[in-house]
């Protein structure tokens, strides 16, 4: 028993998996509201980069619904929802009205798309190419924001939580359907 709790306070591996153990019994649910978010706040707006050096802003992708998540290779809980968040992105990859951007907050594309490449994820990997506004990541990670079609936020979560349920589906599929 001790060297798991040794193993967990040490290596983000071992703490991710059991997070995501804690996951499939239900644990680290993302706080869905009942309804449809009403007329929220406009997202400030920032540039991402991707691997080729590819530049685009935040306000360019008004027209679609963004799922955006800030997370980092090194980061235990970041670890434990990216099963999750693969899973949706590959439900929702054909679909030209839904983008994913998963935001290394290291700014190093390289290592990140080791990291994706090496789980076997299927997730773009992008880097911040400007500020990152504290509206859309405050002080930790994994933060995850949905936007809607007109760049607004309406979905807002800190802290690692589990984007492959049936209740967090329908609730982004809204979305996508308005």
């Amino acid at each position: 028993m001790t060297v798991f709790l040794v193993l967990m306070l040490v290596n983000p591996s071992v703490k991710a998996a059991v997070m995501q153990g804690l996951m499939k019994v239900g644990l680290f649910q993302p706080g869905v509201p009942e309804e449809v978010a009403p007329e929220s706040k406009m997202a400030p707006d920032m540039a991402f980069a991707d691997g080729e050096g590819n530049t685009f802003t935040l306000s360019s992708l008004k027209g679609k619904v963004v799922f955006l998540n800030f997370w980092a290779t090194w980061c235990p809980p970041c670890r434990a929802e990216m099963p999750s968040i693969n899973s949706l992105y590959k439900q929702y990859k054909a679909d030209k009205n839904v983008v994913f951007l998963t935001v290394d907050t290291d700014g190093n594309y390289k290592k990140a798309k080791r990291f994706i490449e090496k789980q076997q994820y299927e997730l773009p990997v992008y880097v911040a190419d400007s500020r990152i506004p504290e509206e859309l990541l405050g002080k930790s990670i994994p933060t995850t924001i949905i936007l809607n079609k007109k760049g607004q936020i309406v979905y807002r979560q800190e802290g690692a939580a589990d984007y492959g349920n049936d209740r967090f589906i329908d609730y982004f599929g809204k979305y996508i359907r308005k």
